[in-house]
């Protein structure tokens, strides 16, 4: 059975005390049994918020980006041992806003997950279209070249740390959704290509997120579709009541 996941992306947003109070009320949710919930921490709040729910079950804080290097002279950004030192082991890579503000390229990416593979941490990989690429009706391509160049180096033992989440770039902060056909269909592509690459067994186990604009009112439908294992929530994560109500659509 795949894991069910609802996951939350804060950003760049949040105080400490803002995001104290934001764990412990989802800490103190009835979470689901079957679900399993993960909160992406901006860097400075790793550790508090590790720290809150540690002992809480099916609950995991996870960063927003971790660097490809062991160590050295990269100022401003973060090491796996420096996450793996504060109980931190999951981390969200190739974010669509770390790909376009960031240049952040699938070569890239693959170097990081590497780096991570090798560490032993848990990966929510990140791929989806823009706008452009949705309207020149070419999205399968595209999604499918992001998977190839990143991710598809791996070995089906390997394969069992990543989550993927799907994001149509141009659903992402817009308002605007994809259907929930237009999820289940790109979602259902992404595991024919898990299958056809690594076989029925890793592609049926592997967790596959929807990702863009994920609110109360659409997350039961959305989760309801057959290849769409939970969300990878953005704005609708940094507010209590909301993010519970997603949890709870499953």
């Amino acid at each position: 059975m795949r894991q069910k996941i609802a996951a939350g992306n804060w950003k760049m947003n949040l105080t400490l005390p803002e995001a104290r109070q934001l764990t412990q009320e989802i800490k103190h949710h009835k979470i689901p049994k079957d679900v399993n919930v993960i909160l992406g921490c901006p860097s400075p709040f790793l550790y508090m918020m590790n720290s809150l729910v540690e002992k809480t079950d099916r609950l995991n804080i996870a960063a927003q980006n971790c660097n490809n290097n062991d160590s050295g002279a990269y100022t401003g950004e973060v090491s796996h041992s420096m996450l793996s030192s504060v109980g931190v082991n999951y981390v969200i890579i190739g974010h669509s806003e770390r790909r376009e503000y960031f240049n952040e390229s699938n070569k890239l990416l693959k170097e990081k997950i590497n780096t991570l593979i090798a560490n032993g941490f848990k990966i929510i990989f990140c791929c989806g279209e823009p706008l452009k690429i949705r309207k020149a009706k070419t999205q399968s391509n595209y999604v499918l070249n992001q998977l190839q160049q990143s991710l598809f180096h791996l070995t089906s033992d390997e394969m069992k740390q990543i989550i993927i989440a799907y994001e149509p770039i141009w659903a992402i902060g817009t308002g605007l959704t994809a259907s929930p056909a237009q999820a289940q269909q790109m979602h259902s592509f992404i595991r024919k290509q898990l299958n056809s690459k690594y076989g029925k067994a890793t592609s049926e186990a592997t967790s596959i997120l929807y990702g863009g604009s994920v609110k109360p009112g659409n997350a039961k439908e959305l989760f309801s579709m057959k290849d769409v294992d939970g969300g990878l929530v953005g704005g609708a994560s940094l507010k209590p009541e909301m993010f519970k109500n997603i949890i709870n659509a499953f």
